[in-house]
């Protein structure tokens, strides 16, 4: 399974109310293929804010976006937890929508140790013939996940990529290291290119909400060998690649991003508690960056 080298981590749009708006989430998934050229949509992601959503939302949401993407895009599904046995249940459920893979964060809060992580993901694995992407956030789950571990998970026939946040080290032991088939894209938009340029093959992002075709243009200028286009492009992307995480000061991810895509005219409401929504100093330093 290629998922292309931009994925977009794709917001969840609320109404006023907070509950999911369904006729923004469908503007939302053609303005992200159509416009901003995304290969793949994550789906009920971190940037989706999954761990406030309901299983039955999650799954609604899942069904919702295979079936307006429409094979225009392929759909990961963000369906991992701390809990073994209900990121297996919820791998299945969404198998049966019909995603094209599946993005299993590494286990939070009760902190594994390295065999508890690759017995995890295998029992996940085993449990399912999509394809996984594992996702290795230390700033979120508290523990790395090894790249010793994630080249053992590697090996499993249906473990196919990791999105990696841990360091541009460990992206470049992983890609000098993987399977042939196997692939690493970096969860960091700032370090999208140093990480193509040490082996990555993509990259899972946010700012391609609103940058898609230029990071496209930059990715491809990096394949096709143009280093110094891929630089420059690059370096006119780094203060949105920054700014969306530190708008004047660190913002939790979604918090920016909406406001940025709501400013647009993309109208994907504000974000759940225990997130707030940004002050106006937060909002008008993100006006500014865009314009």
């Amino acid at each position: 399974m290629d998922f292309g080298r931009l994925i977009t981590a794709m917001v969840t749009p609320f109404d006023d109310n907070g509950n999911i708006d369904w006729d923004q989430t469908a503007k939302l998934v053609d303005y992200l293929i159509e416009e901003q050229k995304a290969d793949t949509l994550v789906v009920c992601g971190t940037t989706g804010e999954s761990p406030t959503l309901t299983e039955e939302e999650k799954l609604h949401m899942l069904d919702f976006a295979v079936k307006h993407a429409a094979g225009r895009c392929k759909i990961i599904a963000g369906t991992g937890s701390n809990s073994t046995a209900h990121s297996i249940h919820l791998t299945r459920e969404a198998e049966k929508l019909g995603v094209d893979g599946a993005l299993l964060v590494v286990p939070y809060y009760n902190k594994p140790n390295q065999e508890g992580l690759y017995r995890h993901f295998e029992a996940i694995a085993k449990s399912t013939s999509l394809p996984i992407m594992l996702y290795n956030i230390p700033s979120r789950a508290v523990i790395n996940m090894t790249a010793e571990t994630t080249l053992r998970l590697a090996e499993l026939r249906n473990v196919v990529a990791v999105k990696e946040c841990a360091s541009i080290e460990q992206v470049a032991t992983i890609a000098a290291m993987a399977p042939s088939h196997f692939k690493v894209y970096s969860g960091d938009d700032s370090a999208a290119l140093p990480a193509l340029s040490v082996g990555a093959y993509g990259i899972v992002s946010v700012a391609s909400h609103i940058r898609g075709p230029q990071m496209q243009e930059m990715i491809g200028a990096y394949v096709n060998g143009e280093i110094q286009t891929a630089a420059k492009l690059h370096q006119e992307l780094l203060p949105i690649f920054k700014g969306l995480f530190a708008c004047p000061h660190p913002v939790p991810n979604p918090v920016a991003i909406k406001v940025a895509l709501n400013e647009l005219g993309i109208r994907v409401g504000s974000v759940r508690l225990p997130l707030v929504q940004a002050t106006e100093e937060e909002a008008a330093f993100v006006r500014e960056l865009l314009h």
